[in-house]
């Protein structure tokens, strides 16, 4: 391969963004930078610091702890992907729940938070060689992205994904709790009025409804090769 890329993911909650990324960046030994998972490992901080909760956000005191939050990327071997620490603590898992995931569009929609994360995105990106998902990675992370994805699916095959994905790690969720926390950040995430989530111009939309993980792949790692 002649030269590295900056490859942006971006799409609805819940359409494999960081499955197809980790993939991606794997097949091409490229960085993978999960960009959901900085905005989850805040919302966990907000929740352990007592600053979020389902009818309250404390957002001027939790910009003002901005600075005691480091997120970090450790790559782990025996898995194949990078986990994430909050403040040199492993948070993998806990990022990963159902309370954390109601909070996160929350998170997201504060300018200051979408401000320091964005920018250390970018620096993460400097170099290109990076296979980077999230919202608005196309359109604000890295709009001059030589390709660019958008993911999308169905509100009601994205929720069954997610309910099978939280039932196999042994978590107590019920189906229709999802199906309204899909739809909610959905709402979220495309009004918002900063950064919302929208298909950048250039953009080549997949709509993975009705495909298996090997023909999303398949179809996607041609578009790279067409871009290399």
């Amino acid at each position: 391969m002649n030269k590295n890329i900056t490859i942006a993911i971006d799409g609805y909650s819940s359409t494999g963004k960081s499955t197809i990324a980790k993939q991606l960046a794997n097949h091409l030994g490229y960085i993978y930078v999960d960009t959901g998972a900085m905005y989850r490992t805040v919302a966990l901080y907000a929740m352990q610091h007592n600053l979020i909760g389902s009818d309250y956000i404390k957002q001027d005191q939790l910009i003002a702890q901005l600075n005691a939050i480091k997120i970090s990327f450790v790559f782990n071997p025996n898995l194949g992907f990078a986990e994430v620490y909050l403040n040199d603590v492993n948070v993998e898992k806990k990022i990963r729940s159902l309370e954390v995931s109601s909070f996160v569009s929350k998170i997201a929609t504060i300018s200051k938070i979408r401000e320091k994360l964005v920018f250390e995105q970018q620096q993460m990106g400097l170099n290109k060689g990076i296979v980077m998902d999230g919202r608005d990675i196309g359109t604000v992370v890295f709009p001059e992205a030589e390709l660019k994805i958008f993911m999308t699916a169905s509100a009601d095959t994205r929720a069954k994904r997610r309910f099978d994905e939280l039932i196999e790690k042994g978590d107590d969720v019920n189906y229709e709790e999802i199906y309204k926390n899909v739809v909610e950040r959905d709402y979220i995430d495309t009004t918002r009025t900063d950064s919302p989530l929208v298909k950048a111009e250039d953009a080549i939309e997949i709509d993975n409804s009705n495909l298996s993980k090997k023909e999303q792949f398949d179809l996607i790692q041609k578009l790279v090769t067409d871009k290399l």
